[in-house]
């Protein structure tokens, strides 16, 4: 990678721990509310997979060794082996896959479409997994905690990521970055 891919790289992964900040808990499920999907997104619509699998890799290890850079500021191995870890787990699928499906267009229809086709139902499927596994709990009830309450949010920030990604991706050519 030339200076420039690292440096979108560094910023992608200083963005999704800001990101993870951003958030509020809800009552009836130990997963929250972040702003970390969509800045994972924007990794996504603006690296290559590769890149963008980097970033998350250096995210989760960044919060594994203990830095505050899980939702709402936690930590820790235990947080990514607890209920809502499937979905830290699951990004590592989701995004790159959405980096590699997006097109080389830009396009706001296909990126949206893509995210909310690709990306969060992977998503979704990680933290359905780990719920089941740390709750003891079927698939069918992990879905009240872990999908059913986040998809109208999801597809919202899905939607804003893909407007802020045709942005940032016709600023990046336009000034050949």
């Amino acid at each position: 990678m030339n200076s420039r891919e690292l440096t979108k790289c560094a910023m992608c992964t200083a963005l999704c721990c800001v990101a993870a900040y951003i958030a509020f808990p809800l009552p009836f499920t130990p997963g929250m509310v972040t702003a970390s999907t969509l800045a994972l997104s924007l990794t996504a619509y603006i690296l290559t997979p590769k890149q963008t699998f980097a970033v998350i890799a250096v995210y989760t290890l960044v919060g594994a060794a203990g830095l505050p850079v899980f939702a709402g500021g936690s930590a820790g191995l235990g947080k990514l082996f607890g209920p809502t870890g499937g979905f830290i787990f699951g990004w590592m699928v989701a995004y790159p896959i959405l980096s590699a499906v997006k097109g080389s267009e830009i396009n706001f229809k296909r990126y949206a479409v893509a995210n909310i086709l690709t990306a969060v139902p992977i998503t979704y499927l990680g933290g359905v997994i780990s719920m089941c596994l740390v709750m003891d709990i079927t698939p069918i009830q992990a879905l009240t905690p872990a999908v059913f309450p986040f998809i109208p949010g999801d597809i919202m920030k899905a939607l804003a990521a893909a407007y802020l990604g045709v942005r940032l991706n016709s600023e990046f050519r336009r000034r050949r970055l």
